[in-house]
Formats: C-alpha cells, structure tokens, sequence
C-alpha cells in the first residue's frame, strides 16, 4: 500500500494572462500520458455571454510542471464555450467539442496529442433539432465506451430558457471515430448540466444537474442502449447538490477488478466545499466522501492519471469561486483513509 499523497497546483489566475476570469474546466489524460486542462478564458468579465475563449495548459509529466497557456479557439467578440473533450484510442485523436453562442455546435481534433488543432466543422444540423433554442456541450469530458462509440453529454432548452420544464439533459454520440456525431436521448425535463460514464454491465449512467430550484441533490438517469434514450430523473439523496455542474469518472472496474467511480461537486447548499466522493457498487451507493477543499468552489472534472492518480481541475477562490482553476491530484490512499489500496 502507498502512503496517502494530495497536491495541487493553481493553473489558471483570474486577472492574468489578458483574460478578467477563467471559468468551466475541462479535463483529459491522453493515451500518451500528457494531461491536457481546458477552460474558458474570459476577455472582459465574469459574464457567461461575450467574448470567451477556449485555454489550455498541457503536462508532459502527470502534472507536477505545466506548459503555458495556449489558446485553443478565438472567434472575434463570440462566446466559445462549455469544451467538452474525448478521445478515441483507437485513432488517437482527441475531439473537442464546443459551442458558439449557446447557440451553434462545433467540432474539432488534435492528432499530436494536443499540441495543435484543426479547424472546427459546424455539426449543428446533426445534433440540434429545429425546436431546440439554447444548446450547450459538457462541459468537461465525453467517454468512449466498450462499443467504440465516443458520447458527448449536453443540454439544452425548447423555447424559453427562463422556464425549468423546458430545460433538457441530452447526450450526442459517433459511431465513425468522431468523424459525424448524432443526437441520442434526451432526459425528461428540468434537467440540466450532465456527465456519464459507463456501468460494468454495459448501462450507462448519467449524473445530472438539476434546473429545478427547489431541488438540493444531484439526480440520475440510465440508459439501456448506448444513449439513445434516458430513463425517467431519480434523485440522489446521497449526493447534495448546489444546483452546479459536477463530474463523474470510472478509475477501476471490470471481471478482474474492484469497480470504483468517482464523483465530484461542491457538496453543500451554496457554491462551496469540493468534495470527492466514491462508490464500490456502480453508482448505487457513495461509500466514501471527502472534502478537497471547504471554501467557494463550483465546477469541476476529473481524469485518471497514467499512475491511477486521480486528477481535479475545480474553480476555487477565497471570496468567490471564479478566482482561480486548480489542479488537485490524489491518490486512492488519500481518498479513503488509507482503507482502499490499487496494489
């Protein structure tokens, strides 16, 4: 058993780097080890809407020294936002996906492991229907699952967004490596901001924000074919929720193996208190919890590490959540206490 071990680093400091704030992270661990940490770059305020910017910083070496920021999309005065992010391993290339304006949705792939990126391909014909108004992709990352297919989850509003029932968590997937994607199911509605992964027995399962105010927990829904339908919300009493964005990731499963997933919010009724939690049984029950941070924090995403580390890129500040983006990075010792080891 290893010693429990924890660090983090601050990668994206509102006020620096020409942008007023940095927001919605994005988090991927290529099939070449490198780490790449996305977000919004946000030019002039802390604003959801104006001129935004999708940033990323890269790591060579599992995260303990990072590359500087490189700015991965710029489009003039729009919004260019909620990146969502997967790779095939088969190809290799890593697709990242965003939306323009919350209106339109683009795709574009790296070949070299992030260092560079095509230019992105509007495939909004393919994934939002006529009716649907406001849209947007993740964010944070899609999964590829056993069947080759890459799922990206999403949201989006029939008619006006100012009304919870017409809010909708979706998720739009390809079966072609990335190269066309197809809207899948979408969950009933008042639902909001998702992420998926992949059950042992081939379901998935989506954890979802809620748009329903009155709500304080996290809700759930299930697929039985891949994404093409959701199944009716649960609430997840275990799992309080702020009404944010949280995130959800396999770090162990299979015949051979002890199923873990990982799961990460801001644990409380208010914007505050990171915590990490952990589930033995594919997401029924959440036997361990532990706090990453208590102050303001809001999103977050989490990869695995080439070392089976976990690694959290969150929004953390002193005063507000939107000060900085960090890097936190543990292992399964630190999670648990020590009770749970991966050797």
């Amino acid at each position: 058993m290893q010693r429990p071990w924890f660090r983090e680093t601050e990668l994206f400091t509102s006020g620096t780097g020409g942008y007023h704030t940095y927001r919605i992270p994005a988090l991927i661990v290529t099939a070449q080890g490198t780490v790449l940490a996305l977000c919004e770059g946000r030019k002039y305020a802390q604003y959801d809407h104006g001129k935004i910017d999708i940033v990323m910083r890269r790591s060579h070496d599992g995260g303990t020294t990072w590359c500087e920021p490189q700015v991965v999309h710029s489009d003039g005065d729009h919004t260019i936002g909620n990146a969502c992010i997967v790779q095939d391993r088969t190809t290799e290339k890593i697709w990242l996906l965003f939306c323009k304006d919350n209106d339109t949705v683009h795709a574009m792939y790296s070949d070299d492991d992030g260092a560079t990126w095509g230019e992105p391909r509007d495939i909004t014909t393919d994934v939002k229907p006529d009716n649907w108004t406001w849209y947007a992709t993740g964010p944070g990352h899609g999964i590829k699952l056993k069947s080759g297919r890459l799922v990206i989850p999403c949201d989006h509003s029939e008619g006006t967004r100012h009304h919870s029932p017409f809010y909708f968590s979706h998720t739009i997937h390809s079966d072609d490596q990335g190269e066309t994607w197809t809207v899948g199911g979408s969950s009933p509605g008042s639902t909001d901001e998702c992420q998926v992964v992949e059950l042992t027995d081939g379901r998935l399962y989506m954890t979802v924000r809620s748009a329903d105010r009155s709500l304080t927990t996290r809700l759930a829904c299930w697929s039985d074919d891949g994404g093409e339908s959701w199944s009716e919300p649960e609430p997840v009493q275990e799992l309080i929720d702020p009404i944010c964005e949280a995130s959800i990731i396999r770090l162990t499963g299979g015949p051979n193996e002890r199923d873990r997933i990982i799961f990460s919010n801001p644990a409380s009724d208010q914007r505050e208190r990171m915590t990490v939690c952990l589930s033995y049984d594919e997401c029924r029950t959440w036997a361990v919890s532990k706090t990453l941070y208590v102050g303001p924090s809001a999103y977050s995403d989490l990869a695995v590490v080439s070392d089976m580390t976990v690694g959290c890129l969150y929004e953390r500040g002193s005063e507000r959540y939107s000060e900085s983006i960090r890097f936190a990075q543990f292992n399964i010792e630190w999670l648990t206490g020590g009770s749970d080891s991966l050797e």
